[in-house]
């Protein structure tokens, strides 16, 4: 089932079904799941969700970013934004964002890759220099308590995406926010019946 309409961004040029490429290579996948979402909460339990989802991208190594509930179309959709670190390299991370849209059986993803290339971690040494470190490594908003992972800091907000408008977390932000503007839902996944968490299919 073709779900979301309208994900075809300017930009970027097909590589495979469903997935795009544009000219720094970030790609772009939608995806369709006829199975019920595996979401660790109901979308309208934002503190119980949010929760689970760090330690969860805590657990496979990762750090999660960010996490709300926006509109896709007409339905409610969970938008994320990870790191994870490159495998067999040294350093560089890659961000992952993504709108997630459950049903009741089913669910549909769009989403965004974006990895560092050449010199890495230049955002994060310029912000480490401004704030200075006391102040540049956090606990988790989401998570105070979590454990291992990509450590979170200040310099993932999205205040500097200005100061780095090439950065791929900067590239994934703007993606996410030209799919919410251009992408609309089928209407037979619109007719679904909703996600009511995780309790509703066992």
């Amino acid at each position: 089932m073709r779900a979301l309409l309208g994900v075809e961004l300017p930009g970027y040029r097909p590589v495979a079904d469903d997935a795009w490429a544009n000219e720094h290579d970030d790609v772009l996948s939608l995806h369709f799941f006829a199975l019920p979402p595996d979401l660790p909460a109901a979308l309208d339990d934002g503190p119980a969700l949010r929760n689970a989802l760090t330690h969860h991208t805590a657990g496979a190594g990762g750090g999660l970013i960010e996490a709300s509930v926006k509109r896709m179309g007409e339905l409610p959709a969970l938008r994320q934004i990870l790191k994870l670190p490159l495998p067999d390299r040294p350093s560089g991370q890659a961000f992952i964002g993504s709108f997630t849209v459950p049903r009741a059986g089913c669910s549909t993803v769009v989403k965004i890759q974006a990895l560092e290339q050449g010199m890495t971690g230049m955002r994060e040494a310029v912000v480490l220099a401004k704030v200075g470190p006391q102040d540049y490594f956090r606990p988790h908003p989401y998570a105070p308590d979590v454990q291992g992972g990509l450590p979170f800091h200040v310099a993932d907000h999205a205040r500097w995406d200005a100061e780095f408008p090439d950065h791929p977390l900067t590239r994934v932000r703007r993606t996410l926010d030209a799919l919410a503007q251009a992408v609309s839902v089928a209407p037979d996944f619109a007719a679904l019946p909703p996600f009511a968490g995780p309790t509703a299919h066992g």
